[in-house]
């Protein structure tokens, strides 16, 4: 068996997932082929000592149809001899990504590869893939299916937030995500996204509003209660939970993750790898795990899983420095702290997907990357990255520097 050493990792910065959005005039393979161009450049990498390119897109059709990782190999001008491949898990893919490149690491059938994550959100719209759990009724009913947002609203009312608890976080998360960027602390991982004549068309996220506070939030209406309460799905979440009398629709556009563009990618392998390759390793991946979890909350998976994962590698709280777990809905993040009673200074210290936006199928490796980071800038040591999964599900990882 071999360590899964972490040897760098990179990601473009996020752009609206609007038309009127920077990185709307770049099509979904061209994100991904920035982040794999980044990784070989930054590094000096023989492309031909890569094993794989393994690629989460939650919507693979249309442009980002096929097999994502392939195409992004060749538009990267990667080694023909790369193999890639393109996987969906929902909200995690881009970190389940890794843990399988991780995995074949690890089992030593790869020296070295490339995981990571694209989503062009402006370009192939959220849901675009379809899929039986929304409309097929065999998986819909037992799903206890719901809109995400409901689902968020729920675990607010189950657990106790508030509406100006969310807010609270969501005005927290936009001011770390500020000072993050103001001090420089991502831009030595950013790789900026340029046109065909190599003029850059972004270079900073373009999601954040650092001017947010608790008063221009408390002007946004809810936006899934019309949802719920008309399309019927208070009512599904009220039979999975009779203990909820009623639902508080407690989240909105300001205090839910945002919808953007952008790719990342982080390049693994074992010490034969590296040395064939002339990189040193700057962290490892020590364990990572995958659950199913309760589907009408469907985003509590974090919680799971984490017990899960800490459970397996005979770890707890105490041996991690810092957490990055995605803000999908405030609640998300707030339900993981309550749970474990977590000291809210080693969660999402610089922000998360409700400053910056999630896009999907990558954001998994740019939160593994940016708690690297963290870690190296404060001389810390372990880290555990954690999203909740549509459908109900949770996958984490803990890295340990080296």
């Amino acid at each position: 068996m071999s360590e899964a050493y972490i040897f760098d990792h990179v990601r473009t910065p996020r752009g609206r997932g609007k038309k009127d959005g920077a990185l709307h005039t770049v099509p979904t393979v061209r994100l991904a082929a920035t982040a794999l161009e980044a990784v070989r450049e930054r590094n000096g990498l023989d492309t031909s000592l890569v094993d794989d390119v393994i690629l989460g897109c939650v919507d693979p059709v249309g442009e980002a149809g096929g097999n994502i990782g392939r195409a992004a190999v060749f538009a990267a001008d990667y080694h023909q001899s790369v193999p890639g491949m393109q996987i969906n898990r929902f909200c995690a893919s881009g970190l389940d990504a890794i843990n399988m490149a991780a995995g074949q690491v690890i089992t030593s059938h790869h020296d070295l590869a490339v995981a990571g994550g694209v989503e062009s959100m402006s370009r192939v719209g959220l849901g675009a893939s379809g899929g039986a759990w929304a409309v097929d009724p065999h998986v819909a009913v037992p799903a206890y299916f719901m809109p995400q947002g409901v689902s968020a609203d729920l675990i607010a009312t189950k657990y106790g937030f508030t509406r100006d608890d969310c807010d609270a976080y969501a005005v927290e998360s936009q001011k770390r995500a500020h000072a993050a960027w103001e001090e420089g602390r991502f831009k030595h991982s950013i790789a900026p996204v340029k046109d065909p004549n190599g003029l850059p068309l972004l270079e900073r996220d373009e999601h954040p509003r650092p001017e947010t506070d608790m008063q221009s939030l408390g002007s946004l209406k809810p936006s899934f209660a019309g949802v719920g309460e008309m399309g019927g799905f208070d009512a599904v979440a009220i039979q999975a939970h009779p203990e909820v009398e009623k639902l508080r629709h407690v989240h909105h556009a300001g205090n839910s993750s945002g919808i953007v563009d952008g790719a990342a990618a982080v390049l693994i392998g074992n010490e034969q790898g590296g040395k064939a390759a002339g990189l040193k390793p700057r962290a490892k991946i020590r364990a990572f795990a995958n659950i199913g979890s309760e589907p009408a909350l469907m985003l509590t998976g974090p919680v799971d899983v984490t017990e899960k994962l800490l459970k397996r590698s005979g770890m707890t709280f105490s041996d991690i420095d810092l957490v990055e777990i995605n803000e999908a809905f405030a609640s998300v993040v707030l339900r993981y702290m309550q749970a474990f009673d977590l000291d809210p200074a080693t969660v999402n210290v610089n922000g998360g997907a409700i400053a910056m936006g999630h896009p999907l199928g990558a954001t998994g490796a740019m939160i593994l990357g940016t708690v690297l980071d963290e870690l190296e800038r404060r001389d810390l040591n372990t880290a555990l990255v954690t999203l909740c999964i549509g459908a109900g599900m949770g996958t984490a990882t803990i890295i340990e520097r080296v």
